[in-house]
Formats: C-alpha cells, structure tokens, sequence
C-alpha cells in the first residue's frame, strides 16, 4: 500500500473505454509531445511498455533520471515506490502511474511504524535502506542504496560504524557476506527472487552444461551459492551482452529477458525456473501496468502522486546522500 500521506488523484481513473482501432504506440508519441512527457519504465515492464519508453533502467537508473528530466509530466511505468521517488525528486512535477494497484512485496514487508519502533530500539545505528521501499521507510533511513551499489556504499563506511539494513534481508545478507559486516537485517524479501527453486536451477543447469546461471542479489543464499555472477539488474544485462556465453539462466525477474534479447539476439535466455508449477517467475504487480493503462494515464493525467512537504524532504535527504556518495564512489 501507499504512505497514508501519499495520496492518489483518480478521478476519472480506467473509467474509459479505448477505441479498438487506435495505434496505442502513435497516440503515446503524441501525447509526450502535447503534454511534454516522459515515460520512465523498469526493466520488469511487459515488451511493448519498455519499447514505447523514453527511458528504461534499475532503481539507481531510475532515480537519477527522474532527478534530471526537464519534463513537466513524469509517467511512471513501474511500481509506486518508485513513483513515490520521483515525486520526492521532483515537487514541481507531475508523476502519474499506470496502475494504482502496482504495489511491491518487498516494500510492504516494512510497514513504517513497525521499522520506527525497531529502529528506536537501535539508537546507535545507521540506517541504510535499499531503494524499493516507502517514502516512509526512506524518511527513517539516512542512506538510500540500490542493488547496484549497496556494496560500496557499506564499504565508504568506518568499519565500526553499526548499521541496520532494510528492508530486504536477502540483499543485506549478501552485502554482509561481500564486505565481512555483521549489519542488522529486517526481516523483508521479494516475492519474486524468494520462488526461484534450487533444485529445478540444479537440474536446468545439467540440461544445458554451457549455460551461466546468473542471479539478482535479492535472491536466497542458496540459490545465489550456485550462481556464475551476481549483480544488478543493469548488471545483469550488461554481463550477458559482453560475456562471450552464448546461453544464460537468467534469476530475476522475466521482464529483463526483453532487454537482454534485444541487446544479443544471437544468445539464448532462460528463465530460472520458480518453486510452483508457472513456467516463468513474473512480478504480479509489475504486470499490472499495460499499454492500455498507460495511454489512459498519459491521457487523463490520473492517478496521479502528491505527497505531503515534510514527508517527502525527510524521504529526500537519504536520497540525496545516496546519489552523492555515487558520485563521490564512481558507481555508474
């Protein structure tokens, strides 16, 4: 769910039939124009969403283009945290989201006041949360991170400095191995990088001996134990477009095979099998955003994000420091 000060203006919201015969992908181009748009869309979007966006990226990726756009409408094809980011970055703008319901697993397994409490009980702790989290978990955090940099923003710390780290326990808990810290986790995880199944990866990986398995550090230990490389998922995708394999198991979410494909269509991309009977391992509430819903959104400018003054300075700050210390640090 959205902070309880992170309102959503739907009037009007999916109430209007589309016209069959439109060209969904023209009218958005029109729209940007009209409207002096952007869309910004995750790498876990569907197909047609990433090709009709004007930029398409990770959570760090994400954050720094929505801090620069000189647009006057921010369309977010992704989930509201990260919606709630940009709105945070840019006051001034609007920030529209396709689907309402495009929630995060992760973020929601950190409700605010529970994290407040526990932080309390910690004074002596610095908080670094990972990117994909509330605004109201962001305004309790003195440091933002991303997959892509978490590490070395651990590492740029003095080595006696506690830390709690949330809300993702599987990414910490991969940090904590990297950098030899013992930082407190809470107690999150993704829906999506906790279903992969080890055995079925196991017996993948002996189906095709010449593939790499490679995982998203949000996934469990174990799973993470068997794989060639672990990295973002911009490294992800830069790894299988440079390594010279020319079959990857890819562990994170299936919208990434899209952009991999397309940067080498000679190689081949499987999907890490999940521990249920689906084929394929989607994040149902990525999904939710589609062509439609993002025409409609451009369109009606609904839903669309506000967010109270001080909630969101408070949310900035740890944002802030994140993108100066990758700056300071060289992370790309």
């Amino acid at each position: 769910m959205l902070d309880a000060s992170a309102q959503i203006e739907q009037k009007g919201y999916l109430e209007e039939e589309i016209d069959p015969s439109l060209d969904l992908f023209e009218e958005i181009e029109k729209l940007k124009k009209i409207k002096n748009a952007i869309i910004l869309a995750h790498y876990y979007q569907e197909p047609d969403i990433q090709d009709v966006a004007d930029y398409i990226g990770d959570s760090l990726g994400l954050a720094r283009k929505a801090q620069e756009t000189q647009a006057d409408m921010i369309v977010f094809a992704g989930v509201h945290f990260m919606a709630e980011t940009a709105k945070i970055l840019n006051p001034g703008k609007k920030v529209v989201l396709p689907d309402l319901k495009a929630g995060c697993s992760l973020s929601d397994s950190c409700p605010p006041p529970l994290f407040k409490h526990f932080k309390e009980q910690h004074p002596d702790h610095l908080v670094i949360s990972y990117i994909n989290c509330s605004a109201g978990i962001k305004a309790l955090s003195d440091i933002i991170c991303t997959s892509s940099n978490a590490q070395k923003i651990v590492e740029s710390l003095p080595k006696e400095q506690k830390i709690i780290f949330a809300p993702d326990k599987n990414l910490g808990a991969y940090v904590n191995k990297q950098t030899g810290r013992e930082m407190l986790l809470w107690n999150g995880a993704c829906m999506v990088h906790e279903i992969f199944s080890y055995e079925k990866i196991i017996r993948l990986k002996e189906r095709h001996p010449e593939a790499l398995f490679i995982a998203h550090p949000e996934c469990e230990d174990h799973v993470l134990a068997i794989a060639d490389f672990i990295g973002s998922t911009t490294q992800l995708l830069k790894f299988t477009k440079d390594h010279s394999a020319q079959t990857f198991i890819v562990g994170t979410e299936t919208g990434i095979l899209h952009q991999m494909a397309k940067n080498a269509p000679e190689k081949t991309f499987i999907p890490a099998p999940p521990d249920n009977h689906c084929a394929c391992n989607d994040c149902p509430h990525m999904k939710l955003n589609t062509l439609e819903k993002l025409y409609l959104c451009m369109k009606n400018e609904v839903p669309a994000l506000t967010m109270d003054e001080d909630l969101r300075l408070a949310a900035k700050k740890p944002i802030d420091r994140m993108l100066e210390l990758s700056a300071q640090l060289g992370i790309q």
